[in-house]
């Protein structure tokens, strides 16, 4: 831990170079999201080769940069892809960009994702905020992580997507005439699909969702003290209930059409996060 907690310093020190101030509120756009960016004033891009110790992206529709700049005035990191396991990275990897927007100032973490649907009631195209989730990647970011500097390795999860933010994600989507649903979703390590009988396995469970991503992101960022607000764009069936053989393709083909939908709701609710006081 205390490597990565030294490369994300260097990473956190070299954005400041380009970047001024502190950013209260981190976003992370999945897969195909990226395009979609949010209305943002005083907008920094980096690409992530620049910023030292950082990955670099792998999979189509993950742009790969790292924006910086104002949204309702407020200032907002936001990644353009993220980091997954299935590309061959390891967790200290996933956990390095998170600990640099916590180093520098993000207290308010929103994660998003593309994901596929086994509830009947979540449908391609539909968005939906994650209330928990069922961890199904067989490991754990706090793996050999020792407890130092406050934090416990033994995490309480009861609560781990922030109440209050989805209270607001929710009161927004309302305001917007935007359908936000609610679900469980499971994450599994990818990058094959499932197999029918996983995803009835997942839904015996109570998944209503299933996704490769995010949920170490969670816990990462539930280890550092964020607030965590987590919201799923349905991009395919899951295996076994859409009729057809499931392709990447597909996942980006829903993403792009949503995607402006998505940024939208986004923007309305860190404007809602700065009016009420929560960011």
């Amino acid at each position: 831990m205390r490597e990565i907690e030294e490369k994300a310093g260097a990473a956190a020190d070299y954005l400041r170079k380009s970047v001024q101030g502190t950013f209260p509120v981190g976003v992370v756009l999945g897969s195909g999201l990226g395009g979609s960016s949010l209305d943002m004033g005083d907008l920094v891009s980096i690409p992530y080769e620049a910023i030292p110790g950082f990955p670099v992206t792998t999979v189509t529709g993950h742009q790969g940069n790292l924006l910086a700049g104002k949204v309702h005035d407020v200032p907002v990191l936001v990644m353009q892809g993220r980091f997954h396991l299935y590309e061959g990275y390891h967790m200290k990897d996933i956990l390095l960009p998170l600990w640099t927007l916590h180093l520098l100032g993000v207290s308010s973490l929103i994660l998003t994702n593309a994901s596929g649907g086994i509830n009947v009631a979540c449908m391609p195209g539909d968005l939906v905020l994650v209330n928990d989730h069922i961890n199904l990647m067989g490991t754990n970011p706090l793996v050999g992580v020792r407890d130092d500097e406050g934090r416990s390795r033994f995490l309480d999860m009861t609560q781990a997507y922030d109440q209050g933010l989805a209270a607001v994600a929710r009161k927004t989507a309302a305001e917007m005439g935007i359908a936000l649903k609610s679900g469980v979703m499971a994450a599994v390590l990818g990058p094959v699909y499932e197999t029918p009988a996983e995803i009835g396995m997942m839904e015996r469970m109570g998944a209503d969702l299933v996704c490769m991503s995010t949920v170490p992101e969670v816990i990462i960022a539930n280890y550092l003290g964020m607030r965590v607000l987590a919201i799923s764009l349905v991009c395919n069936r899951a295996a076994g209930l859409a009729g057809h053989r499931l392709a990447h393709d597909e996942v980006l083909k829903t993403a792009a059409s949503r995607g402006p939908l998505f940024a939208r709701l986004l923007d309305g609710i860190i404007g809602r996060m700065a009016s009420e006081g929560v960011v």
